[in-house]
């Protein structure tokens, strides 16, 4: 599955296609299922042959974030605790369909307020609810 940020492409012409810049030439269908269609890249062979790639805006370009928004970098490697329990560390930060999701060992911790009780960006702590993510 593929998630496209219908903001990012509102009125973008060009995008990265993995390490290269390519023209948009249409952009159709609906907002959770775009149609993208790329200058060089004529065929459904050519198209499929880019599956996995990655389509992204450079985030020179991209919206300014929001009050308390992230990019998901930027979490990576932050020590996760339970009040003083160390819990690990952010290996990644991954889009669920219903909300993202923290990465730390076997665990997926959901980027809701139940779960998160502070995100300390400069500090590289996460303090969470282990009541509410284990279930307990």
């Amino acid at each position: 599955m593929v998630r496209v940020d219908a903001e990012l492409l509102a009125g973008r012409d060009e995008l990265l296609l993995g390490d290269r810049r390519v023209v948009l030439t249409r952009h159709d269908g609906t907002r959770e299922k775009p149609i993208l269609r790329f200058d060089g890249c004529a065929s459904r062979e050519e198209a499929e042959a880019l599956r996995g790639t990655e389509l992204r805006v450079p985030e020179s370009e991209a919206p300014p974030l929001a009050e308390g928004e992230f990019w998901a970098r930027d979490v990576a490697g932050c020590r996760v605790t339970d009040g003083e329990r160390e819990v690990g560390v952010v290996e990644r930060m991954i889009a669920l369909p219903s909300c993202e999701a923290l990465v730390v060992g076997d665990r997926l911790i959901p980027l809701v307020r139940d779960a998160i009780r502070s995100i300390d960006l400069d500090g590289r702590r996460i303090d969470v609810d282990l009541g509410f993510v284990d279930g307990r």
